[in-house]
């Protein structure tokens, strides 16, 4: 039994989310291979065979996967994936974009944001955002997962030595070409990577508000910043801060919710983050249900208070 993971690079670099998804190939219990298709990728092919526990890196390269189009992306996969008893890719967004195209051309069902390995054939999965796990066994001959990053423990990028195989890089499909990308840059750590976030919900009232409140405190703890889905519906935040089921979905050391009441949806996102922090002056808020530490108080007195004590 070997399974296939499909890195995410900027083909230079291995990106976080791969790691996880190697911990929960390891927990099948065979060989893991890792597959970085990129154009000029050969850093990311080396950095991949450093990742402790992996046996096999196979490299292809070329410019028509240069930026990761999905059609593209999963043509390389399918040239590469018979022998493989699992293909793993993250639940991100570019995971989510390519894995259901390898499932449906290998005629398999995916299965989707697994949280647990139970057996070669078996897995958890949330659903009804989080309320219950589901226990799946897959009956196909090749399972293609989609891995939920915060359930597993990302891999050590050292202690490897894995031997890289040149794979034949696979055609243009030509279906789809890309035109450009606009990146938000921010000196605050990324939301899927920062050990602690603060997120701040409709409660702020308006975008200056929020900016004023709680970019301070984010700035104090050098945390990630995110938001309700209620603030970025408002207008408060940017899309990209949107922490919650249709959001990011994430597990820092420490999350401060400030102003959040605690719908489910966004709860489904943060609630394995490992301290949980709640400021709201609704004592009857469903945040407080899973929090380890509340403070009933107005956030626009507690949280200035809480950025002088710091």
């Amino acid at each position: 039994m070997t399974a296939l993971v499909i890195a995410e690079h900027d083909n230079n670099s291995i990106k976080s989310a791969t790691l996880n998804v190697v911990t929960a190939a390891k927990a099948l219990g065979g060989d893991v291979h890792v597959l970085v298709a990129g154009a000029n990728a050969g850093a990311a092919a080396a950095a991949a065979a450093q990742i402790a526990g992996v046996s096999k890196v196979l490299h292809a390269d070329g410019a028509q996967l240069a930026d990761g189009l999905a059609e593209n992306l999963a043509a390389q996969v399918l040239a590469v994936a018979s022998g493989y008893s699992h293909l793993l890719f993250p639940a991100t967004a570019s995971g989510k974009n390519v894995s259901p195209r390898v499932a449906a051309k290998l005629d398999v069902a995916q299965i989707s944001e697994i949280t647990k390995i139970v057996s070669g054939d078996t897995f958890e999965r949330p659903i009804y955002a989080g309320n219950a796990i589901a226990t799946v066994q897959s009956a196909d001959s090749v399972k293609v997962l989609t891995v939920r990053g915060t359930a597993f423990d990302a891999a050590a990028t050292t202690g490897g030595s894995a031997a890289v195989e040149t794979v034949a890089a696979v055609a243009d499909s030509g279906s789809s070409s890309f035109v450009g990308r606009e990146v938000t840059k921010s000196a605050r750590p990324e939301l899927t990577a920062a050990k602690i976030i603060v997120s701040g919900g409709r409660a702020l009232g308006s975008a200056e508000k929020f900016n004023e409140v709680m970019s301070p405190l984010a700035d104090k703890l050098n945390a990630g910043l995110g938001a309700s889905r209620a603030a970025v519906d408002a207008g408060y935040a940017p899309n990209d801060l949107q922490v919650g089921q249709t959001g990011k979905i994430v597990a820092p050391q420490l999350y401060i919710a400030c102003g959040i009441s605690g719908a489910i949806q966004h709860l489904a996102g943060m609630k394995d983050s490992k301290v949980i922090v709640a400021i709201n002056k609704d004592p009857e808020a469903p945040i407080f249900q899973v929090a380890d530490f509340g403070l009933e108080a107005d956030l626009f007195v507690a949280v200035p208070e809480l950025v002088k004590a710091l």
